[in-house]
């Protein structure tokens, strides 16, 4: 009886014992040193950038990055931003229809705003019995391929200025003669380039045989002033107000300004004139944002009366 009864325990124990599970499939860690994925991107709302204005072919913005940016795009390209997290995008009078901001933060998330560009109608002019230029000399190009490379080198600096933060005044009052963006259609649909910016007509005379007073849209640092009249700009000025903008202002009848000189917004730069390819008097202001051709109505506003 002893021993049944103990084994009737031990039976009735061993019943108690869970049976062990069958093993899983094996999960590999993965080897040390490989790179995890990073997180798929984020759609958000403008909200999120903090974006002022509107997308639009010669338009800039001005926006404020996601609190812990490392890193912020264009179509992949990088975009400044400041300590305060401000920064300014543009989009060139061309500009596709669909561009992509994106922040990568440091957690590695990645935040993405699809922009939609939206297109504009630009002056468009057709002269169908005006044949375009002929085929510029050797010595001509000769002498612009050394213009443009002092022109190139301008826009390749980085100056420190905070002139782009500013609200932008017109380097000059008077008629608009020509518009950002538009266009010639020469003979045999021949198209010429579109203009690169505004043309503000001015008398170059008076009593005093004086020009016009042309002054500093914004502040900025002079990265060119030329010392003899380009052949197509004529007595040219480019400002960078930082952070890839800059403005260039064109057939000055004379400099008052010297490359290095930082200026202030309103400070004189020199005289309206006709110098280079000029049909009559006029300062041509042209403004570009890492490349792309930005429309300076859009920044200044409407011309004052």
């Amino acid at each position: 009886m002893k021993t049944a009864a103990g084994l009737f325990v031990l039976i009735a124990v061993g019943g108690c014992i869970p049976r062990p599970e069958a093993p899983g499939p094996a999960t590999t860690p993965p080897p040390i040193g490989q790179p995890v994925s990073p997180p798929p991107p984020q759609t958000v709302d403008a909200r999120i950038f903090g974006l002022n204005g509107s997308p639009q072919q010669g338009a800039l913005l001005t926006g404020t990055v996601p609190t812990g940016t490392a890193l912020l795009l264009l179509d992949s390209k990088p975009v400044r931003f400041a300590a305060d997290g401000r920064f300014i995008i543009g989009f060139g009078r061309d500009a596709t229809a669909v561009s992509v901001l994106e922040a990568r933060m440091q957690d590695g998330r990645l935040l993405r705003l699809p922009l939609t560009v939206m297109p504009r109608q630009w002056d468009v002019s057709s002269l169908p019995t005006l044949y375009k230029g002929t085929t510029p000399s050797a010595a001509y190009q000769r002498l612009r391929a050394a213009e443009s490379a002092q022109i190139a080198a301008a826009y390749a600096s980085q100056a420190d200025s905070d002139g782009w933060r500013q609200s932008f005044r017109w380097p000059a009052t008077g008629r608009i003669s020509t518009l950002f963006g538009s266009q010639r259609l020469y003979a045999r649909g021949v198209a010429g380039a579109p203009h690169g910016g505004v043309d503000i007509a001015r008398p170059t005379g008076g009593a005093a045989l004086e020009g016009t007073p042309a002054v500093a849209p914004a502040d900025g640092v002079v990265v060119l002033a030329t010392d003899h009249p380009f052949s197509l700009e004529g007595n040219l000025v480019i400002i960078d107000h930082g952070f890839g903008l800059f403005s260039a202002l064109m057939h000055l009848q004379r400099i008052d300004v010297r490359t290095g000189e930082r200026l202030q917004r309103g400070q004189a730069i020199g005289l309206i004139g006709m110098t280079g390819r000029a049909t009559g008097p006029h300062l041509h202001w042209g403004m570009t944002w890492n490349g792309a051709r930005i429309d300076p109505m859009r920044l200044a506003g409407p011309m004052p009366g």
